[in-house]
C-alpha cells in the first residue's frame, strides 16, 4: 500500500535520509509544526499501525545508492531512543556492515571491477577462486561441466583476458571472492 500510494517520494523519514549521512529521530507528534500536511498525514497513517516514532540512520554509497536502517516504536518518544543514541557510533557500523552484506547477497547482477556478470557466472567464478575444478562446480551446483565450462568462458570473455585464472585474479582484485 505504502508504495502503490506513491508515498516514497513524500515520507519525511525518506526524505530527510536522502539528504545524507545522517542519524535522526522521528515522531508523529514532532513534526506537526514543521511539515507540510502531506508530510504530516503519512506520519499519522504510520501511527495507526503503531508506528509512532523512531530512529533512523540514512547511509550513502560511493554508487550514490541510498539505505536506511529505522529502529520504529509504537511510541513517539520510546525509552529505547535513548539507549540508541548512546550507542549510535557502533549501530552506524553494524548498519553499515548489514547493508554491504545484503546488497552482495540479494544483487540481481554482480558487477566486479566495473564488469556486470549474471549470478552464474559470478557464481562460478566465485568457486573457481576457492580452488574448485569445473567438474567440482558442476556436482555443487547441479549442473553440467559443460555449463560451468560456458559460464565461466563468458566470465572471462567480458573481463577481456585469456585465462579463469586471469579472470579469478580480478575477481580477488575486486574484494567480492568472500561471502
Amino acid at each position: 500500500m505504502w508504495t502503490a500510494l506513491d508515498t516514497v517520494s513524500l515520507d519525511p523519514v525518506i526524505l530527510r535520509g536522502l539528504q545524507g549521512w545522517d542519524t535522526f529521530d522521528w515522531g508523529v507528534d514532532r513534526a506537526r509544526h514543521c511539515l507540510p500536511n502531506s508530510q504530516q498525514q503519512i506520519l499519522e497513517s504510520a501511527a495507526e499501525f503503531g508506528i509512532c516514532g523512531g530512529l533512523t540512520m540514512s547511509m550513502h554509497d560511493h554508487l550514490g545508492r541510498f539505505a536506511a536502517l529505522t529502529f520504529a516504536s509504537d511510541e513517539s518518544r520510546p525509552p529505547l531512543l535513548r539507549s540508541l543514541a548512546r550507542y549510535e557510533k557502533a549501530l552506524q557500523l553494524v548498519a553499515i556492515n548489514f547493508h554491504i552484506h545484503v546488497r552482495r547477497r540479494l544483487a540481481d547482477d554482480r558487477v566486479v571491477d566495473g564488469v556486470t556478470l549474471t549470478p552464474r557466472e559470478f557464481e562460478c567464478l566465485k568457486w573457481a577462486a576457492r580452488g574448485k575444478s569445473a567438474w567440482d562446480i558442476s556436482q555443487l551446483l547441479g549442473v553440467s561441466k559443460r555449463t560451468v565450462t560456458f559460464h565461466l568462458e563468458n566470465a572471462k570473455a567480458k573481463f577481456g583476458v585469456r585465462t579463469i585464472n586471469q579472470a579469478v585474479a580480478r575477481m580477488a582484485a575486486s574484494g567480492q571472492t568472500r561471502s
